[in-house]
């Protein structure tokens, strides 16, 4: 099923149960209000969402109205645990490739991730606000999970049973206060701001086939200023898959349920044409493509994004439907 929150003046919005082909919804009140009531008490009424789900989706709910995703906030406006992973190497290992340094053995068997901002999300269309073009403001088009209660020492098969629901990430990046962060020795803080989702949130089920090893098999399309930059594949090149990045987190604690687990930036392996290095599905942040022209040119010739800009993400499935409605965004001046 497909599952979104409509905004209603609240901090937590309104749950909206969606069709598949989005263009039709109902409002989920009768069975609950919001997403995290869903998940904490899943057993019970989710198969009362699946039922509704059913009925939209043979056009027989009495109540149905057009879906808008310029109505929606994030799926989990605010969630309790928004831990974003490294999953994609070949990211990795172009980023610091970029900058002559070496990948250490570690990142191949240990996935790198860090805990970000999880009680103010954006909606999928709501802009991008940022003080400073200066910073270096840059996407990253992404998967996540969100999960259900999964316990301290859970394996990765176990972790995969915890999953509830997928979404597509937008996780802005101000690569100009990176540097200084990471040498304070502590992490992302301030270069993480507000980070975006998709309209709807998904039912493992909705992938069919392409939800296959804890991945999704599906192509991830960017676009930016209305040019299509990326069209990378999230299934093969993901070195850990999501049942793995969630099992990385319960080695010390309990996973609760309403936490949003990411893949990082989804990243595709360069090929070799006529003696050349080149990345023909193109690039899911701005970073990645920086250090693919560092690799070949010697420097970065391509700029941040700039107010005004747009940006765009989406996945379609196999039939070239939108499986979770896209994000589609504005960078803009914060107003003060």
């Amino acid at each position: 099923m497909k599952l979104a929150t409509y905004k209603d003046g609240s901090r937590d919005g309104q749950l909206v149960v969606v069709s598949r082909d989005l263009t039709t919804a109902h409002y989920a009140t009768a069975i609950a209000g919001t997403l995290q009531q869903v998940l904490d008490d899943w057993n019970f009424l989710a198969p009362q969402l699946q039922d509704l789900y059913q009925t939209l989706n043979q056009d027989k709910a009495r109540h149905a109205f057009p879906f808008e995703p310029q109505r929606c906030m994030a799926p989990l406006p605010r969630a309790y645990q928004w831990a974003d992973g490294s999953a994609y190497i070949n990211h990795v290992e172009l980023v610091r490739a970029a900058r002559g340094s070496q990948v250490p053995e570690s990142f191949y068997t240990d996935p790198l991730m860090y805990q970000g901002g999880s009680d103010d999300f954006i909606g999928p269309c709501d802009p991008v606000i940022c003080p400073d073009e200066a910073f270096g403001i840059d996407f990253e088009a992404e998967i996540a999970v969100v999960t259900g209660d999964v316990g301290m020492g859970s394996n990765p098969e176990q972790a995969l049973d915890g999953i509830r629901l997928l979404m597509l990430v937008n996780d802005v990046s101000l690569r100009n206060l990176i540097p200084d962060e990471l040498a304070k020795g502590f992490g992302f803080f301030q270069s993480k701001p507000a980070t975006a989702f998709s309209p709807v949130a998904v039912t493992p089920d909705e992938l069919g086939a392409a939800w296959d090893g804890g991945r999704v098999h599906l192509t991830l399309q960017s676009t930016w200023n209305e040019r299509k930059v990326g069209m990378c594949e999230a299934g093969p090149d993901m070195t850990f898959h999501f049942g793995q990045l969630i099992a990385h987190i319960c080695k010390t604690r309990n996973v609760r349920a309403g936490s949003i687990v990411g893949s990082g930036t989804v990243s595709n392996r360069g090929t070799e044409e006529n003696g050349r290095k080149i990345w023909p599905k193109g690039y899911s942040c701005i970073a990645e493509k920086r250090a693919i022209e560092t690799i070949v040119d010697g420097k970065p010739s391509t700029e941040f994004m700039k107010f005004g800009d747009t940006l765009r993400i989406e996945m379609k499935g196999k039939d070239g439907q939108s499986v979770f409605g896209a994000i589609d965004q504005r960078i803009a001046r914060l107003q003060t």
